[in-house]
């Protein structure tokens, strides 16, 4: 599945808070999102840009593959609802 190219931070806020993320600080143009599971804390880090960067989209979006266990593409179709 293609990158979505145009997503903002805000709409990628309220995609994490979906999958039970909070936000936990921020410091400048960046927030913080934190999860706890079973073996930890998960924490993600999130520039405050309209649109994000699609390579930075990509890494958030590999790193949260990662943890959730959900794949990348299931990732993209839930940003791209």
């Amino acid at each position: 599945m293609k990158m979505p190219r145009d997503i903002s931070s805000d709409h990628l806020i309220k995609v994490l808070l979906k999958l039970e993320y909070s936000i936990t600080r921020q410091k400048g143009s960046h927030l913080r999102l934190s999860k706890r599971y079973i073996d930890g804390e998960h924490h993600i880090t999130l520039p405050n840009h309209n649109p994000i960067k699609i390579g930075t989209l990509n890494n958030i979006l590999n790193e949260l593959s990662l943890k959730t266990k959900l794949s990348k593409e299931d990732l993209i179709k839930l940003i791209l609802e």
